[in-house]
């Protein structure tokens, strides 16, 4: 079984940063974590993503270049760095995980086991 606590989220002006955590209670080797957003009146989607194992990334297109995820493996922590942030950046903020498919490989998935309760982004112009 495995938790998610997601802090770090705030208010913040275009063109800021922010930096959202989320700690992971339980084994998390070899998994697949993400973050994912979901506006009002939007679909969720998938931020930026991360293999534990050999950490390899991938992002949304939307949000390559200003964002980047990374781990403490230490403290068992996910971490997204959010650079230049954009008014249509804002939205809640999820941490999710899930061991690593048979596919072998990560993606954006919906069907994520373990999910945070979230951390709301609000930025203004």
């Amino acid at each position: 079984q495995v938790q998610l606590v997601e802090s770090g989220g705030g208010s913040v002006q275009a063109g800021g940063s922010l930096r959202l955590s989320c700690a992971a209670s339980g084994y998390t080797y070899n998994y697949c974590m993400a973050w994912f957003r979901q506006a009002p009146g939007k679909e969720r989607e998938g931020v930026a993503g991360i293999h534990t194992g050999s950490h390899s990334t991938y992002y949304a297109a939307s949000v390559k270049g200003r964002f980047t995820i990374s781990q403490d493996n230490a403290k068992n922590t996910l971490y997204l760095q959010m650079n230049s942030l954009k008014p249509e950046d804002t939205a809640m903020y999820y941490c999710a995980a899930d061991p690593l498919p048979p596919i072998g490989y990560c993606y954006f998935r919906s069907d994520f086991d373990y999910w945070g309760q979230g951390t709301q982004v609000t930025v203004s112009s």
